[in-house]
């Protein structure tokens, strides 16, 4: 028994370790919409590095914050001094990219959905055509969570929130919201209350100097929590 024990957890760790390299890949080269993505595309699991960890993680930024690293395709949330909750997302797409320092301005349970004007016309011209407000549920393209994005009090119209397409975690098809896994946002909204500053590093650089470093997977605390 003892060594099934240490060989399950050899295995995990194998795993784990296998995650830590970050992704790469340009946005440039990630199709624009789920209607382009290939149906083995769509099918496939999550990789295994976008899988919740916690990590040895060194900031000056305060425990409680949220930084969202668009390039890598990661979301931290800011446990303390040298550690980290790890997530893994999915971002906007080509032209939909952003950077800032927003607020979370309000949270929601299993959110309805009111596709914005802009985003109802682009879309019809290409033949899909989108609903006014879609009920909350298991078909939403929020999911189970949202948490609203502000910035000096009002809505920025972009979300952290859950997704129905959990293979789009890791690619650029967003029209500049982060997604996460249903279970990973409904982790991190029980933890991250209404006012949590939220640092999203990506394409304007409008989020100024922001030192962070992911040294890796904590493997104990990822095992065992803590």
């Amino acid at each position: 028994m003892k060594s099934r024990k240490m060989l399950v957890a050899v295995s995990l760790i194998a795993a784990m370790m296998a995650g830590e390299a970050p992704a790469q890949t340009a946005s440039g080269a990630r199709p624009t919409t789920a209607s382009d993505v290939a149906p083995s595309v769509r099918d496939r699991a999550v990789p295994e590095k976008y899988k919740r960890r916690m990590v040895r993680f060194s900031t000056n930024e305060a425990p409680g914050t949220i930084i969202v690293d668009t390039h890598n395709k990661f979301l931290y949330y800011v446990e303390g001094r040298n550690r980290a909750t790890r997530y893994g997302i999915g971002v906007g797409r080509e032209g939909f990219g952003w950077s800032g320092v927003v607020k979370i301005g309000r949270k929601a349970e299993w959110p309805s959905w009111t596709p914005p004007a802009e985003m109802r016309r682009r879309e019809a011209a290409r033949g899909h055509i989108l609903p006014a407000v879609q009920k909350g549920g298991p078909d939403n393209p929020l999911g189970a969570r949202a948490m609203y994005l502000y910035k000096g009090g009002r809505d920025t119209i972009f979300r952290i929130h859950g997704t129905n397409q959990p293979w789009s975690i890791g690619l650029n098809l967003s029209s500049g919201c982060i997604r996460m896994m249903n279970k990973d946002v409904e982790h991190l909204y029980a933890r991250a209350p209404v006012g949590t500053k939220v640092i999203v590093i990506g394409p304007g650089n409008k989020h100024g100097d922001v030192a962070f470093k992911d040294r890796g997977v904590d493997i104990l605390r990822t095992l065992f929590g803590g």
